[in-house]
């Protein structure tokens, strides 16, 4: 069955601001990696279109978020990610905070005449954060749901991959010429590898990956390393593994753009996603994750992909880590796409948490994001362009396979306070 989603909510003004004012301060989202916040001083800035969230942490090792706004004039604090802070320090008036927010220090501040330094209306703003494994979430409403109850079952399903081993090594931005919507829309369905990432037919099934539905998010569950039942011809045992290595060789120990080289062999009776799978497998256990061996071949090589409402897409391996993140720009034609790199650090290594690399990419330069990630970002400005022709008035989309978009909507729809019985009187006021 079809569905329609109005296309105004991917080019309207009025109902980015909508979002702007409904969605982005009340909802929790990915901020950044604990590793990007692991040591005292380590600080971490995240926005939102207007929003800016200051995470930082404190000299007594506890994690906190502001509101980024000094509270004389409202001026950015921090910028960016860095370390090292003894302070908060304005540079528009100096006006010096604790690293826990309370006020320190005020130029000429008898100007000012009494400022309790306690009070709510000189201290930093708080905002909510909490962690899931690695990762940093915050949110501006105080009175939101705890973080756990707003992840639910996803916390649960995830629980075999000890996220929490996952340390991250890179992130990176880049500017998208289309709505974050788009962006994220692109992350939440298979239907379009046959179309973009023809590369993974070989060594993907991208037909009959199940999927779920929970009330906030979702997940889709891909088999690597078997062809595609689109293809009509079925790849032999040496093409799977050339198709595995291009798209993925740095799991089976391949450089990227390295020869393949010939197939692993496969045992009587085996099969080669086995194969595979036990170079995989193999590979974890000398990096010291015994449990491993534990691992079924589906477990090893496939991709649990979690679709975390709004703006957020989890892919998680039993070797690997990613999360890519759609954030909205200056207009709604306009967003972040920012990219994370994690890498399974064994507990009894003792190798602690430092600060990733972290890099802003130009859109007009190829982007050393890897092959399928260049694909994707190389559709975003066109099916942005798509979307403002006048006679596109609605997007198709299917229950069942692209039911993972569906249900963004869906809850778009609850925190926006609209429902589908109100789309035509939506449609008038923001127009198509």
């Amino acid at each position: 069955m079809a569905l329609t989603i109005p296309a105004f909510r991917y080019t309207s003004e009025s109902f980015a601001a909508l979002e702007h004012d409904r969605l982005w301060p009340r909802v929790w989202q990915f901020a950044c990696s604990l590793d990007h916040v692991a040591q005292p001083g380590d600080f971490h800035e995240l926005r939102v279109g207007p929003l800016s969230v200051l995470l930082i942490r404190g000299a007594d090792g506890v994690l906190r978020a502001f509101q980024n706004a000094c509270r004389h004039r409202g001026s950015a604090l921090c910028e960016g990610t860095g370390e090292g802070l003894a302070e908060i320090r304005c540079p528009f008036h100096r006006w010096t905070y604790d690293l826990d927010g309370r006020l320190r220090e005020v130029p000429s501040r008898k100007e000012f005449g009494v400022l309790d330094s306690e009070t709510s209306g000189t201290a930093l703003v708080p905002v909510r954060v909490d962690t899931w494994g690695p990762l940093v979430f915050v949110n501006l409403d105080l009175d939101a749901e705890p973080l756990a109850d707003f992840l639910n079952e996803v916390v649960d399903d995830s629980g075999w991959a000890r996220l929490d081993e996952f340390h991250c090594t890179a992130a990176a931005s880049v500017p998208a010429r289309c709505n974050w919507k788009t962006l994220i829309d692109g992350f939440s369905e298979t239907y379009h590898v046959q179309g973009i990432h023809r590369e993974m037919l070989p060594m993907c099934d991208d037909v009959n990956g199940p999927q779920r539905v929970w009330h906030r998010h979702g997940k889709l569950r891909q088999s690597y390393g078997l062809p595609s039942p689109r293809l009509r011809n079925t790849p032999d045992d040496q093409r799977v593994w050339e198709a595995f290595v291009e798209v993925m060789g740095v799991r089976v120990g391949n450089e990227a753009q390295a020869e393949a080289g010939p197939a692993p062999v496969v045992p009587p009776g085996g099969t080669i996603r086995g194969a595979i799978a036990q170079i995989v497998r193999r590979r974890g256990i000398d990096a010291g994750h015994d449990w491993f061996q534990d691992l079924g071949d589906g477990q090893l090589l496939d991709m649990s992909q979690y679709n975390l409402f709004p703006n957020l897409t989890v892919l998680v391996f039993a070797d690997m880590l990613q999360i890519v993140r759609a954030r909205p720009g200056s207009t709604p034609d306009d967003a972040y796409m920012d990219a994370f790199s994690f890498s399974r650090v064994a507990p009894a290594a003792g190798v602690g948490r430092s600060k990733p690399i972290d890099v802003e990419l130009s859109p007009d330069e190829e982007l050393p994001i890897g092959l399928i990630l260049n694909q994707d970002f190389a559709n975003f400005a066109r099916s942005q362009r798509g979307l403002h022709q006048p006679g596109f008035t609605e997007l198709r989309v299917s229950a069942t396979e692209e039911c993972r978009i569906v249900n963004l909507h869906r809850n778009l729809e609850e925190y926006l306070g609209i429902t589908p019985t109100e789309v035509r009187t939506l449609r008038q006021e923001f127009g198509s």
